[in-house]
């Protein structure tokens, strides 16, 4: 699952094919190694390096398009060219350089229509005509379908369709009813259906690629989970009984199954564990006991399997039963105690209690009340069906539900989502239903029921409202987001990279920016006097070029303020890289605002003197490259000291580290590492016999001034809580626990004379914090409203659950697992 529409991503996965690529990286992190796995890299950044070069032409273009001069579209050419941001942008395997080439296309198309529709009805419905319409829709479909951002592009281009519309409505002379229609069918079938296609088409196809399962399926429905190789489940038993070996999955979070294993509560009644756990295993099977053993001949019946034979009793609505835990034997439990975690006075903790042939008490009884409203069929608000029924487990003596929201328990718990019961817990967050079903009663002949196939759309609109609601759940601060106030300015910028002294910060050229941003001002304080004058009767509007300044710049103003104002209302992490669009549409406005000046607007005295305008583009370029080079070491990761970095650090508000860089460029006194040998840096091995050190060739070589001065081995034994134990504390242990080895290298660097110096900014001189393109979601916080536990899986793959659950269990001691082996987990 991906918060993004997929057409991007589809597009990088094909040039990584084309290359070679086997799937086998998961570039989840910043900064991990592209030549030891075989990564196609150089071709995967070659794709979004195109884009962002025909980004170059296409401005040209559409300037062109526009009415510009051809001196005045190279400029425009030029300040893509050299605007830092784009270039980082388009350097690196990220989404937004087909945003921007799809939207440039777009922009090209729409205006190139407008030219035609301009031209008179005669011109209407011709072929130049058709096709520079149908281009347009086919933008939106690619626009869209590489980010959201692409409805914004859709709303720009809707709303100048609609003044099209409203003009030829008043043109009674030329435009006939019939006409009309046609117009509007025209638009509505290439602006709406063809992009509305293209989009439904890409989706298709990520279906078709994305067959197997992976982190993201935990965000979606079981029915959805059940379309996906090894996901999909036989047909199994419909009716539930007493007896039936059950699991049970929670309805709204998609947590999983209701999981237990021998693990116990640190706090609390220290009783067993109850957690969801999002993968098949063992530990998730419970067996439903009635409140009271059956009756035999000699009396009650004894043990778990007394009602594998006789007649089969359904599970029916308002049915008190007891859960037994079938691996650990013990029978899910409450009782008033504080949860361990959630600790409102409205939680209490559920747990695991008992042991092999106890009776249980009266904390074990749960009441199901089926839920009908969410059921599904007649039979299903009756009596508990496999998959069909939603219900509710009411403690008897509390009167709370079973209930789990997105919480995660502590490492104790492995991470997995917690269990409680609620006596105030919302509807949704304490629903259940059945997925596995067996009792040796219900035989093949027995009626079986599974997921209903959501089919094409089902799974499309399911993963439109999933994408929705994570998008809008991305609220947690981020180290380099920023607002979009700050955007136009430029006041901050998203450190990308940082490592042997180099570093890599997404910052725009602020000559480019800033001059973008003024000739949008410059729009913006001509329509409010022109409006004002227009209303006191001047006749500003009768001159051409004072009509032709206000609808041109008008139309790339709109845009930019259609991909600029929408974020104001978004309360998820936003950065720089979001105005990017944006900034598109400004610096058109700005060379459209500079020709106009300089070529139309004969009142200036410059249309005469088009020397004046050259030297005008001329001279703003050349500033143009010279501050594009003086930040050039930030866009390419390149050698620079803390000096120059200093004198170009103009806004105290721009958090790239100077401190990084040395002071001298004669510090970096060896060369960068190639292709291949830049695998990984390590430190020179210690001095041999012979007194000289040996190094592997593939080993990037340190800088002479900080040699290696002696290497030492120490061993710390640690608790689960991280405290150093002593020798005693060890000694006492041995024999009751067992430990844990972990290897750990940490440097120390020292000065001439001695000193350790300590270490700098870690996000500076490490890696750079995850880009908001390729990490991973955040988790819920605790404090959200339960009824947003959608938002993230619970666990990220049943290896890292069942190495959790390993790593303290104790194999020698006969006890059950706690979870399976992860060939089982994920059957």
């Amino acid at each position: 699952m991906d918060v993004h529409p997929p057409l991007a991503k589809l597009l990088l996965t094909l040039a990584g094919w084309l290359a070679g690529f086997d799937g086998n990286f998961d570039f989840k992190d910043i900064g991990k190694d592209y030549v030891e796995p075989g990564v196609p890299y150089v071709a995967m950044r070659l794709l979004p390096a195109l884009m962002g070069v025909m980004t170059i032409p296409t401005i040209f273009l559409t300037l062109k398009a526009t009415g510009c001069r051809t001196m005045t579209a190279a400029m425009g050419a030029g300040l893509i060219i050299f605007e830092n941001g784009l270039l980082t942008q388009s350097r690196l395997i990220l989404l937004d350089s087909p945003l921007i080439i799809f939207t440039a296309f777009t922009a090209l198309a729409w205006t190139c229509f407008t030219n035609q529709h301009e031209q008179g009805p005669e011109k209407a419905f011709d072929v130049s005509w058709w096709f520079w319409l149908v281009a347009t829709g086919l933008g939106l479909g690619a626009t869209v379908s590489v980010k959201w951002v692409g409805l914004f592009t859709i709303a720009w281009v809707g709303s100048l369709t609609l003044v099209q519309l409203w003009v030829l409505l008043g043109d009674t002379t030329t435009v006939t009813p019939r006409r009309l229609l046609k117009h509007f069918l025209a638009r509505l079938f290439c602006l709406v259906v063809i992009p509305l296609t293209f989009y439904l088409a890409l989706f298709a196809i990520h279906f078709v690629c994305l067959v197997n399962p992976g982190d993201g399926d935990g965000f979606m429905s079981s029915e959805f989970q059940a379309t996906l190789n090894s996901k999909a489940m036989q047909d199994v038993p419909a009716d539930v009984v007493l007896g039936s070996r059950v699991s049970i999955r929670h309805h709204n979070t998609h947590g999983g199954y209701l999981h237990s294993h021998n693990h116990m509560y640190p706090t609390g009644s220290k009783q067993q564990q109850i957690t969801l756990y999002p993968h098949k295993d063992e530990n998730n099977v419970w067996l439903l006991e009635n409140q009271t053993q059956p009756e035999g001949l000699d009396g009650p019946i004894k043990g778990s399997k007394a009602w594998d034979t006789g007649e089969s009793i359904p599970v029916r609505d308002k049915t008190v039963l007891r859960l037994l835990h079938t691996v650990t034997d013990r029978r899910l439990h409450s009782h008033d105690v504080r949860p361990p975690v959630s600790e409102a006075d409205w939680q209490n903790e559920a747990s695991a209690y008992g042991y092999e042939g106890f009776e249980g008490d009266a904390n074990d009884y749960f009441r199901v009340e089926i839920v009908k409203s969410l059921s599904d069929g007649t039979a299903a608000k009756d009596r508990v069906r496999t998959i069909e029924t939603k219900f509710r487990l009411i403690h008897i003596m509390t009167g709370c539900a079973l209930f789990s929201h997105k919480v995660k328990l502590p490492d104790w718990g492995f991470e997995q989502q917690e269990v409680t019961c609620a006596k105030q817990g919302t509807l949704p967050n304490s629903i259940w239903y059945v997925e596995q079903n067996e009792h040796p009663l219900l035989g093949a002949d027995a009626e079986k029921v599974n997921y209903k196939n959501p089919g094409f759309l089902g799974k499309f609109w399911e993963l439109q409202k999933v994408m929705w609601t994570t998008n809008a759940g991305l609220v947690e601060s981020h180290a380099w987001d920023s607002r979009p106030p700050s955007w136009p300015v430029l006041r901050r910028g998203i450190n990308f990279w940082g490592k042997d002294r180099r570093q890599i910060y997404l910052i725009g050229n602020p000559i480019i920016w800033w001059s973008s941003t003024a000739a949008v001002g410059i729009y913006i304080a001509f329509k409010v006097l022109s409006v004002l004058r227009w209303q006191r009767g001047f006749k500003d509007y009768e001159n051409i070029n004072f009509k032709r300044f206000d609808y041109e710049i008008g139309t790339s103003v709109l845009g930019w303020a259609f991909h600029y104002f929408p974020f104001f209302l978004m309360q998820r992490q936003l950065f720089l890289h979001h105005y990017f669009p944006a900034l598109y549409f400004a610096i058109i406005a700005l060379c459209q605002v500079y020709d106009f000046a300089t070529n139309r607007i004969a009142a200036l005295g410059l249309r005469d003197r088009p020397v004046i305008g050259r030297s005008g583009i001329a001279i703003f370029l050349a500033i143009s490259i010279v501050t594009f080079t003086l930040y050039a070491p930030l866009s390419y990761g390149n050698r620079w000291t803390q000096s120059a970095c200093n004198k170009v650090k103009i806004l105290n508000t721009w958090d790239f580290d100077c401190s990084v860089f040395p002071k001298e460029m004669s510090q970096y006194s060896v060369s960068a590492p190639s292709a291949a040998n830049a695998a990984q840096t390590a430190a020179p091995v210690a001095p041999g016999p012979s007194g000289q050190g040996s190094q592997d060739l593939n080993v990037t070589p340190q800088p002479a001034e900080e040699p290696f001065v002696s290497r030492s081995e120490k061993v710390e034994y640690r608790d689960q809580d991280g405290n150093i134990l002593n020798e005693e504390q060890v000694k006492a242990l041995e024999g009751k626990v067992s430990f844990e080895t972990r290897y750990e290298t940490r440097t120390r660097v020292i000065d001439a004379d001695g000193k350790e110096v300590k270490d700098g900014p870690a996000e500076a001189e490490g890696v750079a914090p995850p880009h908001p393109d390729i990490e991973r979601l955040p988790e819920t916080d605790p404090g959200l409203p339960e009824d947003d536990g959608r938002e993230s899986p619970a666990t990220a793959s049943p290896e890292d659950d069942v190495g959790k659950e390993k790593s303290v269990e104790d194999a020698d001691d006969g006890r059950p697992r706690p979870a399976s082996e992860p060939s089982e987990a994920t059957g």
